[in-house]
């Protein structure tokens, strides 16, 4: 009987003691998981296509510290003007997770952005995207301004036709 409560006291002891680390370690490991699952919706979701300079000219092989800066000067022209895509590491320093979250699910861009795809995005994965971004840190130069339709852009930039 006074083992049974030594081992108790002992398991106690442990408990208070270890408790901390292994919630910091689900935690750390939650957070882990977050990063790989935010990784995974900016490749799945194709937001280097527009948001990473050369990545499709380069067939995807282009490192990650260098994803999601931004189109630089590549520009998309069609009847709504040309549109440059926006630097996405610094973006998210403007928001908290949860403004990222609002913005996304409220955002109504001009081409070629897929928008409404951003806004059918889980809330899940979407805090997930913001997480694996912010991971990435602030890097790389703001967008260029949108170009009215009725002025000429700078070179370069890519002709996009509106799908009817």
């Amino acid at each position: 009987m006074e083992t049974n409560r030594a081992l108790a006291v002992l398991a106690a002891g442990l408990m208070i003691s270890i408790g901390p680390w292994l919630a910091d370690s689900a935690d750390a490991e939650s957070g882990a998981q977050a990063l790989e699952r935010g990784r995974y919706m900016v490749l799945t979701g194709h937001c280097n296509n527009c948001h990473t300079a050369g990545y499709t000219k380069r067939e995807g092989n282009v490192p990650e510290k260098e994803w999601l800066l931004g189109s630089g000067p590549l520009g998309y022209r069609g009847p709504w003007g040309t549109t440059y895509s926006s630097n996405l590491r610094l973006t998210v320093q403007n928001f908290t997770e949860d403004e990222w979250v609002r913005y996304a699910k409220a955002l109504k861009s001009r081409p070629p952005m897929p928008w409404w795809s951003l806004q059918d995005t889980t809330e899940q994965d979407l805090r997930a995207m913001y997480r694996f971004i912010k991971h990435l840190g602030p890097a790389g130069q703001p967008a260029k301004p949108y170009v009215p339709a009725d002025q000429a852009p700078d070179r370069p930039y890519e002709l996009r036709q509106l799908v009817q």
